[in-house]
């Protein structure tokens, strides 16, 4: 049997949120499943998933019904369910300390005061996931970055996004066609 790949989007559910930077996770898992060509569907872990193939790998794409701080327990809940180990996990994600359209990829480390980070390596018991970290750049002046990753983007960067989506996209593909540190040294 063919391993198969777990890619969590982080973000927050329903409309208010949809076009926030906080939601950039869920973003990219869109452009993913258009790529499937599948619709996400309801499971049983307080998740909405597609299942499907992306670089000739099988995948299950994972976007949490809960908010961000408590995306861990759907994200283990799907893991579990189909037997996926923490290590062909991918947690796609939105990083303040990256300027916006860089995309960075790593294994494990810090959860860089990300709470959505923070409650998945919890619920996992660990941190070695794989990472596809999307810049949003950091608030402008004093803006608080809780209140700054809750906005929507702005229109300068809306003009630039969805090619910044196919690229992430393009990425999480390129982990799992030719593993990450071959990823690492075309994307970092």
């Amino acid at each position: 049997m063919e391993e198969r790949h777990l890619i969590i989007g982080l973000g927050n559910p329903g409309p208010r949120y949809a076009g926030t930077r906080h939601n950039i996770g869920f973003l990219v898992l869109d452009v993913l499943a258009a790529r499937i060509g599948g619709p996400f569907k309801a499971h049983k872990a307080n998740a909405d998933v597609v299942e499907g193939r992306l670089a000739g790998q099988p995948v299950v794409l994972v976007k949490p019904r809960s908010f961000m701080n408590d995306s861990g327990g759907p994200a283990v809940g799907v893991a579990r369910f189909y037997k996926i180990p923490v290590e062909d996990v991918i947690v796609v994600h939105d990083e303040l300390d990256l300027p916006f359209e860089a995309v960075r990829l790593k294994r494990g480390g810090g959860e860089g005061g990300h709470n959505g980070v923070r409650s998945v390596a919890a619920s996992f018991a660990s941190k070695d996931f794989a990472r596809v970290r999307l810049g949003i750049g950091r608030p402008p002046g004093r803006q608080d970055p809780a209140d700054y990753v809750l906005r929507d983007f702005s229109s300068a960067e809306r003009k630039h996004l969805p090619v910044f989506l196919e690229h992430a996209a393009d990425a999480v593909e390129a982990i799992l066609s030719d593993g990450l540190v071959a990823a690492q040294n075309s994307y970092n």
